[in-house]
C-alpha cells in the first residue's frame, strides 16, 4: 500500500513539476513531457493554471517535435540488453545516446525554423 501512495504522490509531483515548467518554458516543458500520458496530464493542468491556449500550442509543438529523438531509447536499450550488457550498463548507454538524439533534433528543428 504505501509503494502504491508512493507512486501516486511521485506522479503528481512529477506532473505538477512539468506544468510549472511549461508555464516557464514551452521547450523545456516539452523536452520533460515527452510521455504522453504525462503530456496529456500537462496540458489539463496548465490550462486550468493560466487559461492560457497558446501556451498549451507551444507545449503541444514541442512535444511533438521531441517525442522523435525519445523513441530512439526504445531502439538502443534492447539492442544493448540482447548483447548482453548489464541492465545498468545498457540504460546508461541508452539514455546518453538518447540525450544525443534529442541534441541533434534541436539542431535540425532549429535549421527548419521551427521554434521550441
Amino acid at each position: 500500500m504505501f509503494y502504491y501512495l508512493l507512486k501516486v504522490i511521485i506522479s503528481a509531483i512529477l506532473i505538477l513539476f512539468i506544468s510549472e515548467l511549461a508555464k516557464k518554458s514551452s521547450f523545456i516543458g516539452g523536452l520533460v513531457a515527452s510521455i504522453p500520458l504525462i503530456s496529456i496530464l500537462s496540458f489539463f493542468w496548465l490550462y486550468f493554471d493560466t487559461k492560457d491556449i497558446s501556451k498549451i500550442i507551444n507545449l503541444s509543438y514541442g512535444i511533438f517535435w521531441l517525442v522523435i529523438p525519445s523513441l530512439g531509447l526504445f531502439l538502443i536499450l534492447p539492442e544493448l540488453l540482447k548483447t548482453g550488457i548489464n541492465f545498468y550498463v545498457s540504460m546508461l548507454i541508452a539514455t546518453m545516446l538518447t540525450i544525443i538524439l534529442y541534441w541533434f533534433m534541436i539542431i535540425i528543428v532549429g535549421w527548419l525554423g521551427v521554434e521550441l
